[in-house]
């Protein structure tokens, strides 16, 4: 079997103990026609999973410092701190001699997770997935290749898809990658920025992402994931999403903040 796309565009090699050569493809491209910001994220992670005791991202947050275009990169990385059960260090995607990324991330395994446990919210209230509707008809979008390496499921059809956005910047959907993958920890850090901004529902065009979060609650059971993304604020030029991402068995697997300008 070949190589799914994601293992082999966030794939790096060693330069040095702390230094890893990535190369960065235009197959995940979303709005814009840059390279998805959850993907390039997943890729510094890569990278920091190499040198981590723990081999699973808890906590990431990456600030998008200039354009990063498809071609060589190097990862940069630095462990700042290890104890018994998590370590801390960050990451620097370099491109020509100039820093695009920057992600500082904390490890775990969450494998060994214990502790207290109380959950609030609920999973979205979705029609079965292979019920549901697909708003791109089976198809990918023109000038997106991210949308022809993730799917999506509704239970209507998104009011800015028919040219008549709804005006509540919020929505709930299924995702999976196209391909035969399941989704797995680092995946995830990919797929909460994987689906169109909540804003267009507000008109918006688009979004670029100055900065995002991503908390990894645990590993997802194999699957359609279902997924929340709210905007509730936006003030001059700028919003956040929060995304959710529910898993199989009905288990909260990410969550994300992100903060981006409208486009």
């Amino acid at each position: 079997m070949s190589e799914h796309p994601f293992d082999a565009d966030t794939r790096v090699d060693s330069v040095t103990d702390d230094t890893f050569a990535a190369t960065i493809t235009d197959r995940w491209n979303a709005i814009g026609g840059r390279p998805n910001g959850g993907y390039l994220l997943a890729v510094c992670l890569q990278a920091l999973r190499r040198v981590m005791p723990f081999p699973d991202p808890l906590v990431a947050s990456a600030f998008f410092l200039r354009p990063t275009l498809a071609g060589p990169a190097e990862v940069r990385t630095e462990l700042a701190r290890a104890g018994r059960s998590m370590a801390t260090g960050t990451a620097r995607l370099v491109q020509a001699g100039k820093e695009t990324v920057r992600v500082t991330a904390t490890f775990t395994d969450l494998a060994r997770a214990t502790g207290r446990t109380l959950i609030v919210g609920e999973r979205p209230h979705l029609p079965p997935a292979e019920s549901a509707m697909d708003p791109l008809g089976g198809r990918a979008m023109a000038g997106l290749p991210i949308t022809e390496r993730v799917e999506y499921r509704t239970a209507t059809m998104p009011g800015w898809m028919q040219g008549k956005p709804g005006g509540d910047p919020s929505m709930q959907f299924w995702m999976r990658f196209r391909e035969s993958r399941e989704a797995d920890v680092l995946a995830l850090a990919l797929l909460v920025d994987a689906a169109y901004p909540a804003v267009m529902e507000i008109g918006a065009t688009g979004s670029s992402t100055l900065e995002l979060t991503v908390h990894l609650r645990a590993h997802p059971a194999p699957g359609w994931l279902a997924c929340r993304a709210t905007t509730r604020y936006v003030i001059a030029g700028s919003h956040e999403e929060d995304f959710e991402i529910w898993d199989s068995n009905g288990t909260l697997v990410a969550q994300s903040r992100q903060l981006a300008l409208l486009t």
